[in-house]
């Protein structure tokens, strides 16, 4: 069997891989698992040099992994090229701050000394997609070996350069051979890694349907899991925000890789007092806009990653059109080769049209009128998803008291929705569940074990 990698801007084949054998999964598990069995014992200043090494390979090699990224997925050049720093700040970041985040905790009990440590668990399945193909992987990755764990990748079929690539750099940067490895295999194969006994958890970020496949058999297996999702983030519009700034920002915050995010705002909820005002000027910033070769430096929107997903995404947008919805901006496919879809504008949006009720991972916004504050809460929060939201208003006070009543796992006000290594990142809801990133993220997959001592 093989897998091949194709340019979504081109429809051209990049390249071919082989699939990896049972017989080579098979020698991968053992390999990693002697590998975490010497890694386990390595005390923390050495792990962090080889993340800081790790760090500097992403750097070094910057130019290339950008490229890799755009070619295999199609996300525009400047927005990889940050994709590949935003690693190495997690690698940084996690190689200076670990030790203290798993510094063990001492307690008061009616011991002679009690406290809290926490320990590896093992070998951890990494079950990622290609919308970010680096910086998924990196987020879980450079937590995870910090903490003493090794992993196994899983990386989506669409970016078998970007998988190979990743195990390049821990590799290259010292840590033991086998202790982060990529296996190229299908998503059939993922059950059975999973119930390997040397597969000790898994984490996946993809669809809520794939994130069930996998706690399903994981829960089989007694196995924990943590679950980034999907999502479909509120972009609340309050009747005093400054409409002209947030105008742009919603732009930003849909178009971001392409619409291809979890975390772009997906629906855009206004208070009636300002949505005359504000759709126009929303309508101009995504209609200046600039699609196309996304090897182009000044291309902000680039293809989609699979020609499959470009037409489901354009099938949402016709059915939502039919349940009642207005188009003001694109909603057509343009003719000529590429997965590539224009910036879409949906006014009229409500519950039960697919641009409302599902996630809709692409250049799509929609536009859900709200009669006040307390609607556009009630609207947010009618979503089977939960992972981000943001809210704009130049009254902070009142942002806050909404941000506690918001059902979301992250909430920004006046600001773009964004991971940060030094945040807890992760939804509730068909998002997902478990932490990643910060003090949270780094002790999912550890052993939080007690010690009493008499």
């Amino acid at each position: 069997m093989s897998i091949q990698s194709v340019n979504p801007a081109t429809g051209d084949v990049i390249e071919t891989y082989k699939e990896t054998s049972p017989q080579e999964i098979e020698r991968v598990l053992a390999t990693t698992q002697a590998a975490f069995a010497e890694w386990r014992r390595t005390p923390f200043a050495t792990r962090a040099r080889h993340m800081r090494n790790a760090a500097e390979m992403l750097k070094k090699r910057r130019a290339d992994y950008a490229r890799l990224m755009t070619l295999e997925m199609g996300k525009p050049i400047v927005q990889a090229e940050a994709e590949v720093d935003k690693c190495a700040w997690a690698c940084e970041f996690f190689a200076e701050h670990a030790e203290a985040l798993l510094a063990e905790q001492p307690r008061e009990t009616d011991a002679s000394r009690s406290y809290v440590r926490f320990d590896p668990l093992g070998t951890v399945l990494a079950v990622m997609p290609w919308n970010f193909p680096f910086w998924q992987v990196f987020r879980f990755a450079a937590p995870a070996l910090m903490a003493g764990n090794a992993g196994v990748l899983k990386h989506a079929s669409n970016v078998p350069g970007c998988a190979l690539a990743i195990e390049s750099v821990f590799r290259d940067a010292g840590f033991p051979r086998g202790l982060f490895a990529t296996v190229l295999i299908g998503s059939s194969a993922v059950t059975g890694l999973i119930a390997d006994r040397r597969i000790v958890a898994a984490t996946l970020t993809g669809s809520d349907r794939a994130g069930s496949t996998v706690a399903e058999h994981a829960g089989r297996a007694l196995k924990k899991t943590v679950l980034e999702l999907g999502g479909s983030d509120p972009f609340i519009v309050l009747a005093d925000a400054d409409l002209a700034t947030t105008a742009k920002m919603a732009a930003e915050a849909r178009l971001v890789n392409s619409g291809q995010s979890c975390i772009a705002a997906k629906r855009f909820i206004v208070v009636e007092a300002v949505a005359d005002q504000f759709i126009p000027r929303f309508v101009e910033e995504l209609r200046a806009r600039r699609v196309g070769d996304p090897l182009a430096r000044d291309t902000q929107v680039g293809p989609q990653a699979r020609v499959d997903l470009r037409d489901a995404l354009h099938r949402q947008v016709e059915d939502s059109i039919r349940r009642g919805a207005r188009r003001l901006l694109g909603g057509e496919i343009p003719s000529g080769k590429g997965a590539f879809y224009p910036p879409t504008l949906l006014t009229d949006v409500s519950e039960g049209m697919p641009a409302f009720d599902e996630e809709t991972f692409g250049p799509v916004a929609a536009v859900i009128r709200a009669k006040d504050e307390a609607d556009a809460i009630r609207l947010a929060n009618n979503s089977q998803f939960g992972l981000g939201a943001s809210v704009w208003t130049q009254d902070r006070a009142r942002a806050e008291r909404m941000a506690a009543q918001i059902e979301s796992g992250v909430v920004f006000v006046n600001g773009i929705v964004k991971s940060d290594p030094r945040l807890p990142f992760g939804g509730i809801k068909r998002s997902g569940y478990g932490r990643e990133l910060s003090e949270y993220g780094i002790r999912e997959f550890v052993n939080i074990k007690t010690v009493w001592i008499a």
